[in-house]
């Protein structure tokens, strides 16, 4: 199997996953603070077909997930390692969702800029790129694909 198969297979496990337990973990977190009230695992249909949205968001994780596999270990440093991934999901994702994502679903941007989501999402971001960056090494390392 090719290194960039093997890249692309642990990425999107690991952004999947990572969505499923360090994702909702994150916002289970801020909403027994009082910060947020986020459905978890929400099995609400999304359009157009349908699709519960903890599968669509564990999908488009995944796709974060490959996207992170590439394009982290290549940064300079200590951003090749944890702290890239971190930041690759708490400022990446979190622009192209305010800024692309929300405006193709009809919503402002940022989704409004308004407090404390524009504090509270980054934060659970950060929280699901450390989780992809765990689940990674994790699952590397029980394939032994280095």
């Amino acid at each position: 199997m090719s290194s960039a198969l093997r890249t692309v297979i642990v990425g999107f496990v690991a952004g999947a996953l990572g969505v499923l337990v360090f994702h909702q973990l994150g916002f289970w977190i801020s909403n027994e603070l009082g910060y947020t009230r986020a459905v978890l695992y929400n099995t609400r249909g999304v359009p157009p077909w349908g699709v519960p949205t903890i599968v669509s968001a564990a999908f488009w994780g995944g796709l974060w997930g490959i996207a992170a596999a590439f394009l982290v270990p290549r940064l300079p440093g200590m951003l090749g390692g944890v702290l890239g991934w971190i930041l690759f999901a708490a400022i990446i994702v979190s622009l192209v969702n305010w800024f692309v994502v929300f405006p193709l679903k009809g919503l402002p941007m940022g989704g409004g800029f308004r407090l404390p989501g524009l504090v509270v999402v980054p934060i659970v971001y950060a929280f699901w790129g450390f989780g992809m960056w765990v689940i990674a090494r994790l699952f590397r390392t029980a394939l032994n694909w280095r």
